[in-house]
């Protein structure tokens, strides 16, 4: 009798060991893919609005501009269709559209729309609060806004809201 609990109490005491080393109910955390981070920096889980107005800028050939588009706002949809809106973004951003990514680093995406901004490739950084983008307009797709062409080298800085 004396060799069966010395069994099995090595057999509770080996179950007991194995058990202790599995990671205690907790669920094996999902990584993202480069798309999907992507994504989250510029629209969130649903949608994110970016705004000038609270902190933002904006510059064309290194000169601000930031008087012209302190109302602008930027509608970023994360879901499957990546839709955008946009209010008081002159005649530089079409009013809504789709947006996808461009190439596969997923740094750069690009709007529909027949503005100038669209079909442009627009390179992004976000950091905290903040979003950048940077995108140029070549003089021979832009279109004149009253005596100033709107052509040039632009960045937004914009703040989350």
């Amino acid at each position: 009798m004396r060799p069966f609990k010395i069994q099995l109490t090595l057999g509770l005491l080996l179950a007991c060991i194995l058990f202790s080393c599995k990671e205690g109910g907790e669920n094996p955390t999902t990584k993202k893919t480069p798309e999907q981070l992507a994504t989250e920096a510029l629209a969130g889980t649903g949608t994110q609005q970016w705004v000038v107005a609270g902190g933002g800028s904006v510059t064309k050939d290194g000169q601000s501009i930031t008087a012209t588009f302190s109302s602008f706002e930027l509608f970023l949809n994360a879901g499957a269709s990546k839709t955008y809106s946009t209010r008081n973004g002159n005649d530089l951003f079409d009013a809504n559209g789709n947006w996808s990514f461009a190439g596969s680093n997923f740094d750069k995406f690009i709007f529909t729309g027949s503005k100038p901004v669209a079909t442009r490739e627009i390179s992004f950084t976000q950091t905290g609060s903040t979003l950048r983008l940077d995108f140029t307009v070549p003089a021979p797709g832009a279109r004149v806004e009253g005596t100033q062409a709107i052509s040039g080298t632009y960045s937004f800085l914009l703040q989350k809201k």
